[in-house]
């Protein structure tokens, strides 16, 4: 008897939780539309995400959104890591393979073999996308080549910024990605859905 209330317990739990995240992505989403201009990072709280919305095929966001040129996407794989690539236009992503080449492909390529069926791109509080044509140029000029790919040391995240920073240090993970983007845009990170 006590087993199927454990679970009972637990489905308690779990459903407070969800009930807790859509009510903070509510939230997010209040203090976004009421802005009049995108939220720059010194006007956060010292504890405050840089990311007001991630990407997330439970809690669709509001907006969607146009990729420019340049602009980040990602999609989810797993329901537990994010994949990421660059917006180059003519309906194309450049990424990095889990099998290390770097190559073009087409938004539903991007989401067939992985979990993710939404492709999200990273914004600011107006839905404008953060990006840089200069990365898209820097991914387009590395098509076809391979790269020592780790899941950890050199993966899909570490490419995209060093197609945006070259000379930076590196990273390894998704929260470090969306921190090093808010930092240089100046700007609170939304990942809005992908409108293509």
């Amino acid at each position: 008897m006590p087993l199927p209330l454990f679970w009972l317990g637990a489905a308690a739990v779990s459903a407070l939780a969800v009930k807790e995240l859509a009510d903070d992505r509510k939230k997010q989403q209040k203090n976004r539309d009421r802005s009049y201009r995108p939220t720059s990072l010194s006007e956060l709280d010292k504890h405050e995400s840089p990311v007001g919305i991630y990407p997330s095929e439970i809690f669709n966001t509001e907006q969607k959104v146009k990729p420019t040129v340049g602009s980040i996407v990602c999609c989810g794989i797993g329901g537990i890591l994010d994949h990421t690539g660059i917006w180059v236009g003519d309906d194309t992503i450049i990424e990095l393979d889990g099998n290390g080449l770097i190559k073009p492909i087409s938004p539903s390529r991007f989401t067939k073999e992985r979990s993710g069926n939404k492709i999200f791109v990273a914004c600011d509080s107006k839905a404008n996308p953060l990006s840089s044509e200069l990365a898209a140029q820097r991914a387009i000029e590395q098509i076809y080549q391979y790269l020592d790919y780790h899941l950890i040391e050199n993966n899909c995240h570490q490419f995209i910024w060093h197609c945006i920073a070259p000379n930076d240090t590196g990273l390894t993970t998704f929260k470090q990605l969306n921190q090093r983007l808010a930092k240089l845009h100046n700007k609170k990170v939304y990942w809005d859905l992908c409108d293509v």
